[in-house]
């Protein structure tokens, strides 16, 4: 009796995990060969590591535009800046791609979210209401260079901006 007024329906996370060494090269299996890429990565670190080096070679076939700068909580401010970006490229034509850890991971999943969001003109409503207003997200994927927050499948994150942080 307690489930009578359940209804039905058809539930798929669609988040895939590729893991494993040698797995960047695959990026051109996953992203489609339509789509612009935005790269985005934090402070420089994938630079450092080799990382960035593995991606741009994967992306050769792509037109590659980066966003770098990401914090270690991402600022509102700066993902912002990133969205704007994505609008230039043209929301329906971009893929994004995260490439770092987990604050890179969750600023770009914001990035997803807002550059599709009409609900109101400022995006840090999206944030405030809990992702009320969310119709839909721009693709992505995250190349993770410290797969342990879970960010590259979770909704979480933490948005600051004016010294409040926020869960997204």
């Amino acid at each position: 009796a307690m489930l009578s007024g359940m209804k039905n329906f058809n539930y798929a996370n669609i988040t895939r995990i590729v893991f494993g060494k040698g797995q960047i090269a695959k990026l051109p299996k996953l992203i489609p060969k339509n789509k612009q890429v935005l790269v985005t990565y934090g402070g420089g670190s994938i630079k450092r590591n080799g990382v960035y080096n593995q991606v741009m070679d994967a992306l050769k076939d792509y037109s590659v535009t980066e966003f770098g700068g990401i914090e270690a909580n991402p600022d509102f401010d700066t993902v912002v800046k990133a969205v704007d970006v994505v609008k230039k490229m043209g929301v329906d034509n971009t893929f994004l791609l995260a490439v770092g850890g987990g604050s890179v991971a969750d600023g770009t999943k914001f990035i997803a979210a807002a550059s599709k969001y009409t609900a109101t003109s400022d995006p840090w409503d999206m944030v405030t209401s809990g992702g009320m207003g969310i119709v839909g997200a721009v693709p992505l994927g995250c190349v993770m260079t410290l797969p342990a927050s879970g960010s590259e499948s979770n909704k979480g994150g933490v948005l600051s901006r004016r010294k409040v942080n926020m869960k997204i």
